[in-house]
């Protein structure tokens, strides 16, 4: 294998993982019960549909066509939320999980946009690595966003546990 070939085989992976979240996403925004969290997950399949075409253009950059291929990692990903979706939504926990799978996804896609640009550079091919690192950056970003979107969700679903194990008897320190 070369380093072209393997650079090609992570390009593959990210054009199927991409493709993925065009299809889980919209199952994400119906399911968040925070308007804020739907936006960020309705604004990032935007994105994701760009991330998408900018692939295909750093495949034409180096004369290669996308061909289908399963990214198992993100099949993977995309199947655990699914559970969400279907048992967990409706509530600040269930946004809280779907935050969770959220950023899960995120960091899977930063590692590999890492991965291809260190390939791209090494192999010299800038056109494809500054393509790549579009990609990364709205990764970045969505990540930080669903942090952020996370934090008073996290103190309101806290609160709530605290009052649920006082109201059990229990203890909530």
């Amino acid at each position: 294998m070369t380093l072209h070939e393997l650079f090609i085989k992570e390009l593959k992976d990210l054009h199927s993982a991409e493709n993925q979240l065009v299809k889980a996403l919209p199952k994400m925004v119906k399911a968040a019960a925070s308007s804020k969290l739907k936006k960020a997950f309705q604004d990032h399949l935007g994105e994701t549909k760009n991330q998408v075409e900018r692939i295909k253009q750093a495949f034409d950059s180096v004369s290669e066509t996308p061909r289908a291929v399963l990214c198992k990692g993100m099949a993977g990903l995309v199947e655990e939320g699914k559970g969400i979706v279907e048992k967990d939504a409706g509530d600040v926990f269930g946004d809280l999980a779907l935050i969770g799978a959220g950023e899960r996804v995120e960091h899977y896609e930063i590692a590999g946009y890492a991965t291809a640009i260190s390939m791209a550079k090494a192999l010299q091919y800038s056109v494809a690595a500054d393509l790549l690192a579009e990609n990364l950056q709205e990764e970045r970003n969505a990540a930080k966003l669903l942090f952020e979107l996370a934090q008073p969700m996290l103190k309101a679903a806290a609160t709530a546990t605290g009052k649920e194990l006082v109201n059990k008897g229990g203890s909530a320190g």
